[in-house]
């Protein structure tokens, strides 16, 4: 088994989303994936979980993709809930840590959405600041991923990207670049996603994902929904090939969370985006060696 142990950023090669379906066939079969990534909320409260990710991180190298700061929200940091962050992370010593562009909490309540933001100085600022705090609490920076979006906000001034590398460079965090996410914003509100990626500072890059999308109907129009349930689109990767020409060989991760598949299939599309990324370095190499 090729991948190996201990905090750092992972190899620039394609890990898979640990989902709880698959947790036991992995640890009996230790199939060569180089990396895992989980949500960390699921494994805050201890128990049979932890110990079965715990065991996992003795062989793979773990990345903690959270779904609950709620980076976005007006009010101050949940405290508790960045204390078992911090808690997990140090127990755990996950390779990348990274969280969503987004607000999921008001008034004391859980929403069971990563809700979107109007991209202003007012909100930067906010962002911004929450990200100070959580990385100052882990004592790492983290990586912070694009939404997939299906509206505009009026009052908006700043476009997403120019909105990303503002926060990376006021914070120091870096950008978890997701291919799907570009490739649906662009196409619900009519984006060009070339030029997307051309916005984002190469070196905040960190990481990248993919996952599959849904194709819905509203009222005659398509919509692109980001819902995670089925194979990387194959405009989806053409242009992950396009991302990596620009930022180069990173870790990239296969989402799969509805409809979860059999463990060969989710391993299957890994070594798709392994060729890809093979197909980088190679690019990488002549380009050195001209």
């Amino acid at each position: 088994m090729s991948a190996t142990s201990g905090p750092g950023r992972p190899d620039a090669r394609a890990g898979i989303g640990l989902r709880a379906p698959h947790v036991g066939e992995l640890l009996a079969t230790r199939p060569a994936v180089p990396w895992l990534e989980v949500h960390p909320e699921n494994y805050m409260m201890g128990g049979a979980a932890l110990a079965s990710l715990e065991t996992a991180r003795r062989d793979y190298p773990v990345s903690f993709h959270g779904v609950g700061l709620s980076l976005g929200s007006a009010g101050d940091i949940d405290r508790r809930h960045l204390e078992r962050l911090k808690t997990l992370a140090d127990r755990i010593e996950p390779c990348l840590v990274s969280e969503h562009l987004s607000w999921s909490t008001s008034g004391g309540a859980y929403l069971n959405h990563l809700l979107p933001l109007p991209y202003t100085d007012e909100t930067l600022a906010v962002v911004a600041s929450h990200i100070h705090e959580v990385q100052e609490s882990l004592g790492q920076s983290i990586l912070i991923e694009n939404p997939s979006s299906y509206l505009r906000f009026r009052h908006s001034t700043i476009p997403e990207p120019e909105f990303l590398a503002e926060l990376a460079r006021r914070t120091g965090c870096g950008l978890l670049c997701d291919v799907n996410n570009i490739y649906v914003t662009a196409w619900n509100l009519g984006l060009d996603a070339i030029a997307y990626l051309g916005a984002l500072p190469t070196a905040t890059v960190g990481e990248m994902h993919l996952a599959g999308h849904a194709r819905n109907d509203a009222d005659g129009r398509t919509i692109l929904i980001d819902d995670h349930g089925s194979r990387v689109a194959p405009p989806v990767w053409t242009l992950y090939r396009e991302a990596l020409q620009r930022f180069g060989p990173v870790p990239t991760l296969i989402e799969w969370d509805t409809d979860i598949p059999e463990l060969p299939i989710l391993l299957a599309e890994a070594r798709t985006a392994d060729g890809f990324l093979e197909a980088a370095r190679a690019r990488d190499g002549h380009a050195r060696a001209a």
